[in-house]
C-alpha cells in the first residue's frame, strides 16, 4: 500500500529565494495535456523565468518549459506553451488583489508529483533590491563562517 503523500520533485527554482521575498506559498494543479504529463514524469520541466498571472478570473502560467516527450508523435505538445493553473476562485481573488495593491508578483517555487497528480507551489513575492540581496549574501558568509568553528 502507498503512503498518502508521496512526492517526488519534479523541478525547482533556486534562484526564486535569491531574487524575491517570499510572504505565502500555495500549492496549485496544473492542466497538462498526456505528453505533457509524461514528459514531466522524467524531469524535463523547468521554470527558468517563469510567471503566473490572472486574467479573466482564471490563473494562468507563463514560461514554463515542460521539453518535449521524446516517444511523442504527431500530437506531441508545444515545449512553452501558456498554461492553466487549478485553484479555488477566492484563492485567485486573493492573489489579484494583493498583486494589484501591493506590487507583488507569483511566480513558481517547484513543479512536483503527488499521487500521481502534476501540482505545482506558486508564492505570492515581491522583488528584492540589489542591497537585500548583498544582506542576504553577508548573513550566509557569516553562518558559514561560525559553523566552521
Amino acid at each position: 500500500m502507498k503512503p498518502n503523500n508521496q512526492e517526488k520533485i519534479v523541478a525547482q527554482n533556486k534562484k526564486a529565494f535569491h531574487d524575491y521575498v517570499i510572504i505565502e506559498t500555495i500549492e496549485a494543479g496544473l492542466v497538462l495535456t498526456g505528453t505533457e504529463i509524461k514528459a514531466v514524469r522524467f524531469s524535463k520541466v523547468n521554470l527558468q523565468d517563469s510567471f503566473c498571472y490572472v486574467r479573466h478570473g482564471e490563473m494562468f502560467i507563463n514560461g514554463l518549459n515542460i521539453a518535449k516527450y521524446e516517444m511523442g508523435n504527431l500530437f506531441n505538445h508545444q515545449p512553452d506553451k501558456v498554461r492553466k493553473l487549478l485553484l479555488h476562485k477566492k484563492e485567485i481573488t486573493r492573489l489579484a488583489t494583493k498583486v494589484a495593491k501591493d506590487q507583488m508578483t507569483i511566480i513558481p517555487l517547484k513543479v512536483y508529483l503527488k499521487n500521481g497528480l502534476a501540482k505545482i507551489e506558486i508564492a505570492l513575492a515581491k522583488g528584492k533590491k540589489l542591497y537585500d540581496k548583498r544582506e542576504d549574501l553577508k548573513k550566509k558568509d557569516q553562518e558559514r563562517e561560525l559553523k566552521k568553528y
